[in-house]
């Protein structure tokens, strides 16, 4: 299904879309502001888990399209998030061992775009993203998708290493892209599997990385010592495809 509206402003708008259940990624409120429309709105945000982001009302003005945000602004996903039983389903009904990107703290709309893109050429079943520190559905990240985020489940979680660890319980093992590993053709990346990347920045975070079994490096040779997280991403992922296909 897909949501029209990105960006909703003003009180009854906001309280609306909770009611109509939309997914909504995050939600600004003016800092101090206690009346009670805008608690009802915060009750309601806390309910349904919604990152809540109090703020200065220089920075809702900076955020508002309309000029009339009334203390309150929602970011709601530009399309609907899976569960990770549904990317698990995707597998089953292929008949296929399942291949799971997990995302760590991207939080680059064009990122997150390029890398559904290429996890679907690539067969992945899925994707697995934090609900902290990490881009949500937005528009840009459909446009970015070229169409693959209608076919690719995106899920998103509280927390990524209890997700590692239920999927481990189902049979899946991890592989996390990092420079510290071993090079990447000589890790097995056959069978279920779970890649997970980490932002160019940081890369994958430590309680995440010790959950993983393994860590592939990619072959790098040039002076800058990262490549672009979606970048990453794809080559680890067809080296799944090419051991798999071996």
């Amino acid at each position: 299904m897909r949501y029209e509206e990105f960006t909703i402003e003003g009180r009854n708008a906001v309280m609306e879309a909770f009611r109509a259940g939309k997914t909504i990624d995050r939600l600004f409120v003016l800092d101090g502001c206690q009346d009670g429309p805008v608690k009802s709105i915060t009750r309601e945000a806390k309910k349904h888990d919604t990152i809540i982001s109090f703020v200065k009302k220089e920075r809702l003005d900076q955020l508002s399209q309309t000029g009339k945000h009334q203390g309150v602004i929602a970011y709601a996903a530009a399309y609907e998030y899976a569960e990770v039983e549904d990317i698990l389903k995707a597998a089953e009904e292929k008949n296929e061992a399942p291949f799971i990107v997990l995302l760590d703290s991207i939080e680059d709309p064009h990122n997150l775009g390029a890398i559904i893109r290429t996890a679907h050429q690539a067969g992945a079943h899925g994707i697995i993203i934090p609900k902290r520190r990490a881009v949500g559905l937005t528009a840009t990240v459909a446009r970015t998708s070229a169409g693959a985020i209608n076919y690719l489940p995106v899920a998103k979680v509280t927390n990524l290493s209890a997700t590692i660890e239920e999927l481990k319980e189902k049979g899946l093992w991890f592989v996390c892209a990092d420079m510290d590993g071993e090079l990447m053709y000589n890790v097995n990346l056959k069978g279920p599997i779970g890649l997970v990347i980490g932002s160019e920045g940081e890369g994958v975070g430590r309680l995440v990385k010790e959950k993983c079994d393994y860590i592939a490096r990619i072959p790098m040779y040039g002076e800058v010592d990262s490549l672009n997280a979606s970048v990453a991403m794809g080559v680890l992922a067809y080296e799944i495809v090419r051991q798999r296909l071996s």
